[in-house]
């Protein structure tokens, strides 16, 4: 299956690993279970008498005047009318205590597993996320949970029931009126569990259709909404329209099969059950001619088969349900299957950072076979050391960064901090002692305080406001009518590029790691905001050891060594001065930025010398 793909064909066989999760939780609940089933016993005894004190009331009714006592037409009528009604009231109300004593059980698996997903979920590698699909994936893991939480209920209390009660209904009618009625009965409860299975397995492929029908509406949509801005710059709400539409198209037409073959399915359950029930009352009614049986008989069979075949026609409800849900959450197993190619080593201990010291060591790699991107990579950050990495496009700037926080491994060579290597230390002790500011910063769609919170969830105001000063956001907030409060939106959109990246830097600031990566930190700020922030930066980065990944020289001149990435390798190093002496490829990359630097300022200052346009003349 390809990575962060949970929308391939689902098997057409029940899944028995669903039993395997849900058993646990019946038996941690084991009491609420015993409970439940009582109630369910209690109520099928009650609902098998029900037919039986119906037969006797009419039986009283029909009964011969000459031999019935001056208080029957009164007093035993009237005892079996309130027994039959409190047979049906109890069957109701046990069945309604069963329904909410088992509801815990339900609730609390829904939220386990739902939980249990969501943690599998950041578990995966970046390259899972990267090729994921949002909306596809939420939609997986909402179905897949609610149809556990059916097959729970369903199954502990529909499927065993009811083929206890038809045991029941079999065995009643043979004993009391012969072969030919349990016959009869068993011959179509056969037939009608099998047609069910047989079209139910048929009508599995409608469902998945229009799941991934579902799926790609769902995804069309997320993706269209997180990417408003960029629809509303090229115009192109006529195109995500018509995108969406051919998704819902898709979902109607399979809807519409999946009502069809409904329709054939119910249609051939009726014909099964009407046949039954017309063969059973013919011949009750040819036993109520020959005096063989009672009118009562024929009212008790005439129940037994309706109240017989209203859970069986629930059964087949209940199966094509089952199906449709195990169609849900092949999905989510498929998912769950899935295991991150970056994993931690069993019992891996906890990274203890020291100093700060950090070592590539003939380090190569590639996200696909044939394209490398780093190239026997080996250099090291000293203990409070600022090492900036400059090169073009391409070069694998970013992807050491990757390598750092250990989103991938690489495909040979070593990286370690403090002499421990990073792959043999667990990623949430690694994670935890790198702090970044990202070029593209992605905010949750919170307040600003709460966001920079994030950096370190147990700080107090005091600290946040601390953090606020220092990444000098304090004069922005306090311009917001809600100030700290004021809500980013969704991505941080409300927010332009150079404020989300204070917000970011922040976050960082917060986090107060021994070890600090900016990768491209300033990119998305003026100059003034740029050099008071790398002021910042450089407060901050004192005593840390930190990685720069630049585009602009001129923040990382100050750098104790820059690094020049091409094609992987490192070609030149060395601090800013003795790079220029080189007169190589940062020499190069060093002019050009000058000269786009001059001619922007030329172009300012040509545009100012400009002569206005004279007033307008009458």
């Amino acid at each position: 299956m390809r990575h962060g793909d949970s929308g391939s064909e689902p098997q057409s066989k029940i899944n028995w690993k669903v039993f395997s999760i849900i058993w646990p939780y019946l038996l941690e609940y084991r009491v609420r279970v015993f409970i439940a089933v009582s109630c369910l016993v209690l109520s099928k005894a009650a609902s098998v008498s029900g037919p039986f004190l119906l037969k006797n009331i009419v039986d009283t009714f029909t009964q011969d005047p000459a031999t019935a006592s001056l208080l029957t037409p009164i007093i035993v009528p009237l005892g079996l009318v309130l027994a039959y009604g409190f047979a049906r009231f109890s069957m109701i109300m046990l069945g309604e205590i069963r329904d909410t004593v088992f509801g815990r059980v339900t609730e609390r698996a829904m939220r386990r597993i739902g939980l249990q997903v969501f943690e599998h979920v950041h578990s995966l590698d970046l390259d899972f996320h990267l090729n994921r699909r949002t909306g596809g994936l939420a939609r997986d893991i909402e179905r897949g949970t609610n149809g556990i939480s059916f097959l729970m209920r369903f199954f502990v209390f529909n499927i065993a029931p009811t083929l206890i009660e038809i045991a029941l209904v079999i065995g009643l009618l043979l004993y009391n009126y012969g072969i030919a009625f349990a016959a009869i009965t068993l011959t179509s409860v056969v037939l009608y569990i099998g047609f069910s299975m047989v079209t139910t397995d048929w009508r599995t492929q409608f469902v998945r259709e229009a799941n991934r029908a579902d799926n790609e509406a769902s995804t069309r949509t997320i993706d269209s909404l997180l990417n408003y801005e960029t629809v509303k710059y090229f115009t192109n709400e006529g195109f995500e329209a018509d995108r969406y539409d051919s998704a819902l198209k898709t979902w109607e037409i399979a809807r519409r099969k999946n009502r069809l073959s409904l329709l054939s399915l119910n249609t051939g359950q009726a014909l099964i059950i009407t046949i039954a029930m017309t063969a059973m009352m013919w011949l009750a009614a040819v036993g109520v001619a020959e005096q063989t049986m009672t009118v009562g008989d024929f009212v008790l069979i005439n129940a037994f088969m309706m109240q017989l075949f209203m859970p069986l026609n629930f059964l087949g409800f209940v199966y094509r349900e089952i199906k449709g849900s195990m169609a849900n959450i092949e999905n989510m197993f498929a998912l769950m299957d899935l295991r991150s190619k970056v994993q931690d080593s069993p019992d891996a201990p906890a990274l203890k950072v020291s100093q700060g010291r950090i070592q590539f060591d003939n380090v190569s790699f590639q996200y696909q076979a044939n394209r490398p991107i780093l190239r026997n990579l080996s250099f090291s950050i000293e203990p409070g050391q600022k090492v900036a990495i400059v090169g073009a496009s391409g070069a694998g700037k970013s992807s050491l960064v990757k390598l750092l926080f250990r989103f991938y491994d690489p495909s040979t060579g070593s990286i370690s901090i403090d002499g421990q290597n990073i792959a043999e230390v667990s990623q949430q002790s690694l994670r935890k002692v790198i702090g970044i500011v990202p070029q593209d910063t992605v905010l949750f769609n919170d307040s600003i305080v709460e966001n920079i919170r994030y950096g370190s969830t147990s700080a107090n105001d005091q600290e946040v406001d601390q953090a606020i000063q220092l990444a000098h956001l304090k004069a922005f907030v306090d311009d917001l009518p809600e100030g700290v409060e004021t809500r980013v939106g969704e991505r941080g959109l409300k927010l332009s590029g150079g404020e989300k990246q204070r917000v970011a830097i922040a976050r960082t600031i917060l986090k107060r790691p021994p070890i600090l990566v900016f990768d491209e930190a300033t990119s998305s700020l003026d100059s003034k905001s740029e050099q008071s922030i790398l002021t910042a930066l450089k407060e901050i980065s004192q005593g840390h050891s930190s990685m720069v990944i630049a585009h602009r020289l001129s923040t990382i001149i100050d750098a104790d060594k820059i690094l020049v990435l091409d094609h992987g390798t490192i070609v030149e190093q060395g601090n800013h001065q003795a790079l220029l002496d080189l007169d190589g490829h940062y020499a190069e990359l060093w002019s050009a930025q000058l000269r786009k630097a001059q001619s922007k300022y030329q172009s300012k200052e040509l545009s100012k010398e400009q002569p206005k346009e004279p007033p307008a003349t009458e």
